[in-house]
Order: structure tokens, then C-alpha cells, then sequence
């Protein structure tokens, strides 16, 4: 007998099969829910997990997942190492994210350390990961990217956005390079508003396009567009749902003939004024092919958008070719991922995670890399006498979330808010009386007031970066900069001043 959920609309079922095709929604928790069991037995391409899906045993999960369905599903999630982590957020990533390796530039780092986080999602039954982030960042540090993005030269993102492709994929693992047409060089976050990406279409073409020109010619399996304005190129629409961007710019000029991915939808930029299920139509319009939802949308967003799909072929809004195109190629790409976990099974069955479980004791190729990327500059101690750690904690990064980071492992430490102002400093000052002091920020000109009371007070602190280092500390400062404030950055910096 047939289990009818009560929240499903009855759609025609040809339409309702292509909507489920191209969709791949989140969910609450560890478990999966049997609404989206039963979706997947009847055709949804798969899921997107965020921090709250891998919090128990994600191995059982994705098992489940994969049970459900007819056949290999699309089972996503954003692990792009450093600050952007959901593997990982409990403890730190064990992976140095993107500046920290565009740093070292060394290509053939990047490359193993993207196979080795590919290697530990295949284990686990991930089959895409959303990244590499193929964005130039600007010269003056955008926080909005930040630290996810290889660097602020444009050839060397280019080269490395290649190389982490190259690495993922050859553990069996989907890339996904975003966010088309580049994030870096925008002043506001595409989370809580539509961003204007700066300079005219020329200067796109050649600061931020040849990352994703190199991503389609290593082969890359998928593309998401960000929510991004272009003025000259998408008018008042995001990238997402402009065919000038999707259709024209991306498969016309780029040639890229792989499967495009929203970012997602509940994403204010996309869907303040219009709502997700009319965001849905338009990015499929545009030439999107597979939709993520976001994490907080539910299964009433689910169907809801389901229902729009199937209204607008309907009405003609929404050519039924196009969405039959879109179905057919994240069909395709369900084939590949089916045939590239032989690869991601053989590789996690002869190698353990190159990450090394046993981080404290210097193995693994992430604490390598994070070690290398460290740069010092003034009288930097090689040991500290009782040291405190103050750590400024910036304001949440949407992609980032909460994520812990830090020195707590490896010395005393007390957390402060990057905003707080000089005066906020003055207790922590008394408490470090005596002390070693360490300052540990993750954008310094973000917390300035703070950064300049405590050096004032105590010329003596070690300023310890753990964002991307563009403002440059006063003469004279011990100075430590680690491109990321993943785990194994921490580690690295701890490590130099004595304390690991």
C-alpha cells in the first residue's frame, strides 16, 4: 500500500519525477527522516548535509541514504578544510584551509591535501563536495571570503584551484568549484544580501574567470554560481538566476559542460523578495541544473518547491526541455558518482585519512602543510613563562558558523570579542599581569581598538594572526601569521612559541 505524506501537493507525476530529479534538500539531525526515505525511493537526486547530519555515524547514515534510493544518490556537503569545515566543526579541521596553501604554493600540496580530504569523505559515503572556492580575493582582505579563498594574484588561485580539483576527484569525489563568477572581490555577504562583484566586465574576464576556466579544463564535475551581481553581465539579478551568467557566460564562453549547482536558495540574495520556490524557477530557467535548498528549509520548502517546478512547466513559464535537460544531466552525473566509488572505496581502504588521527604527535599531511605556511616577523619567542592566550572572536561568518579554533589544547586561554573596544581589554590585562601574553585574532583590522590597547599596554604580546594577514602589525611586533585558524594552524603557531 502506497504511504501518502500528508504534506505532499498531488502533482502531475511526470512533472513531480523531473522536480525530484534536480533537487537536493537538507534535513534535521543525525537520522534521516522517512519523508525523505521515501523521497529518494522514488526518484530524488539526494541530500546536502551540513554540521548537524554528521554528528553521529555518518558512515550509517549515507548507507541508509544510499539503501533508499533506486541509485547512487547525490550526497553533498561543504568540507573545504580551514574555517569552513562540517566534518570537523567540533574539533577544528585537520586540514589547513586555502590561504594557508596558497601560501606555501606548492601545487603538489594542494593537491594531495584535497585528495586526502577526498579520501576521508569517500570513507565516510560522500560522494560531492561542495569546493574547491575559486574566488581572487581582494587586495584589501574581504573578510566575506577571506581565508576560503587560495589568494589575492589571480594566477596563483588559478593554478591551485586546478590542483584541488584534480585532488578531490581522483579519491572518487565530485568538485564543485564556486562561486561563479567570483566572491572576492565583494564588499557584502551573499548570505545576508545581494553582492555587487567590482569592476566591469573586462576586469572580471580577467581577475576572477581563469580559476574557473582552469577548474573546466581539469575536468571539474560541477560549477555553482553565487548569488552575485554583475551589472554589465546579469543586470539586478544574482548570478544564480541569470542565463546571461549560467547559460551565456559559464557554458557558452567557459564551455563547461558538467552539472551546474545553486548555492543555496534560502540564501538572502537569492530569495528575499521573490521566496525560495520562485528562486527555484528562475535558477532552473537560467540554466541551473541541481538545487540546493539550505540548511534551515524544511520538508514544507521541499514540497513547496517541488510544486512550483511542476506549476511553472505548466504555465510555460518553465520550458519542459529545460527541465528535462537538468534532470538528464544530474541523472549522468549520478552515474559517474556510482562508478567513481570504486575509486573512493579503494583509495580509503588502502590508506588511512592522510589528515593522521594522531595530530598531536606531527604526523599527517595537514599539520605539514599548516606547518609550512606559518610565517614569523619580530623577536618572536621560541618558549613563553605562563603564557595567557587572549582570543578575539570575530562576528559569525555565515559559511563558517561556529567552529571552534584556537589554543585551548595547548595553553590557558580566555575568549574575548574581537568588537569589544580598548576599554574591554583592561581585565584581561590585569589577569595577564606577569604573564606571557599572547593576542589571537582572526582579522585584525576588525578588532583594531582591541589589537592596539593591548599592544600599547604590553608591547611585549605575540600577535598571532589566524585570518588573512593584511594589516601589518606596528615595527618592533612579535608577529606570527597562519592563513587559517583551522586545528592544525593552531597547532603550528603553538608549536613555535613552545607551547606544543
Amino acid at each position: 500500500m502506497t504511504v501518502l505524506d500528508p504534506l505532499e501537493p498531488q502533482l502531475d507525476p511526470a512533472l513531480a519525477g523531473l522536480a525530484d530529479a534536480i533537487l537536493i534538500p537538507p534535513f534535521p539531525g543525525a537520522a534521516a527522516p522517512q519523508w525523505l526515505l521515501r523521497a529518494l525511493g522514488r526518484g530524488l537526486a539526494g541530500v546536502t548535509l551540513f554540521g548537524a547530519n554528521v554528528t553521529g555515524d555518518t558512515a550509517a547514515l549515507t548507507a541508509t541514504l544510499r539503501d533508499a534510493a533506486a541509485a547512487e544518490p547525490v550526497i553533498a556537503i561543504d568540507e573545504e578544510g580551514g574555517d569552513v569545515t562540517r566534518l570537523a566543526y567540533a574539533a577544528g579541521s585537520p586540514y589547513p584551509g586555502n590561504a594557508a596553501l596558497g601560501a606555501v604554493d606548492d601545487v603538489a600540496l594542494t593537491q594531495a591535501v584535497y585528495a586526502a580530504m577526498g579520501t576521508d569523505l569517500a570513507r565516510l559515503g560522500i560522494n560531492v563536495d561542495l569546493a574547491p572556492c575559486a574566488d581572487v580575493l581582494a587586495a584589501d582582505g574581504s573578510p566575506v571570503v577571506g581565508t576560503r579563498s587560495f589568494g589575492a594574484a589571480t594566477p596563483l588561485v588559478t593554478r591551485h584551484v586546478a590542483a584541488a580539483v584534480s585532488g578531490l576527484q581522483s579519491a572518487g569525489v565530485a568538485a564543485c568549484a564556486k562561486h561563479f563568477p567570483g566572491h572576492g572581490s565583494t564588499g557584502e555577504d551573499s548570505h545576508l544580501s545581494l553582492a555587487t562583484v567590482a569592476g566591469t566586465l573586462a576586469e572580471i574576464r580577467l581577475r576572477d574567470l581563469p580559476p574557473f576556466a582552469a577548474a573546466v579544463a581539469a575536468g571539474v564535475v560541477a560549477v555553482m554560481p553565487g548569488h552575485l551581481r554583475v551589472p554589465e553581465l546579469t543586470g539586478a539579478l544574482p548570478a544564480t538566476l541569470s542565463p546571461a551568467a549560467v547559460t551565456g557566460l559559464l557554458r557558452g564562453e567557459l564551455g563547461f559542460r558538467g552539472v551546474v549547482i545553486c548555492d543555496a536558495l534560502e540564501m538572502r540574495a537569492a530569495s528575499t523578495e521573490i521566496g525560495i520556490p520562485e528562486a527555484a524557477v528562475l535558477a532552473v530557467i537560467a540554466g541551473v541544473d541541481l538545487l540546493c535548498l539550505g540548511r534551515d528549509t524544511d520538508e514544507a520548502m521541499y514540497h513547496a518547491v517541488r510544486a512550483a517546478l511542476a506549476a511553472a512547466v505548466t504555465s510555460g513559464r518553465l520550458a519542459g526541455e529545460r527541465l528535462e535537460e537538468a534532470a538528464q544531466r544530474v541523472i549522468a552525473l549520478r552515474a559517474r558518482l556510482a562508478a567513481d566509488r570504486v575509486t573512493g572505496a579503494a583509495n580509503a581502504a588502502g590508506a588511512g585519512s592522510a589528515a593522521g588521527q594522531e595530530t598531536g604527535s606531527g604526523s599527517g599531511i595537514g599539520l605539514a602543510a599548516a606547518r609550512r605556511a606559518l610565517r614569523r616577523s619580530g623577536p618572536v619567542p621560541a618558549s613563553l613563562a605562563d603564557p595567557l592566550v587572549i582570543e578575539a572572536e570575530p562576528a559569525e561568518n555565515m559559511a563558517a558558523g561556529r567552529f571552534t579554533w584556537g589554543f585551548e589544547p595547548w595553553a590557558d586561554t580566555a575568549r574575548i570579542a574581537a568588537a569589544a573596544g580598548d576599554g574591554a581589554a583592561d581585565a584581561l590585562l590585569t589577569t595577564a599581569a606577569g604573564r606571557a601574553l599572547v593576542l589571537a585574532v582572526r582579522d585584525a583590522s576588525t578588532a583594531l581598538p582591541l589589537v592596539s590597547a593591548v599592544l600599547a599596554a604590553r608591547p611585549d604580546t605575540v600577535l598571532v594572526e589566524m585570518g588573512v594577514p593584511a594589516w601589518t602589525p606596528p615595527p618592533g611586533t612579535a608577529y606570527l601569521a597562519t592563513y587559517g585558524a583551522a586545528r592544525v594552524c593552531a597547532q603550528a603557531a603553538a608549536e613555535a612559541l613552545g607551547l606544543a
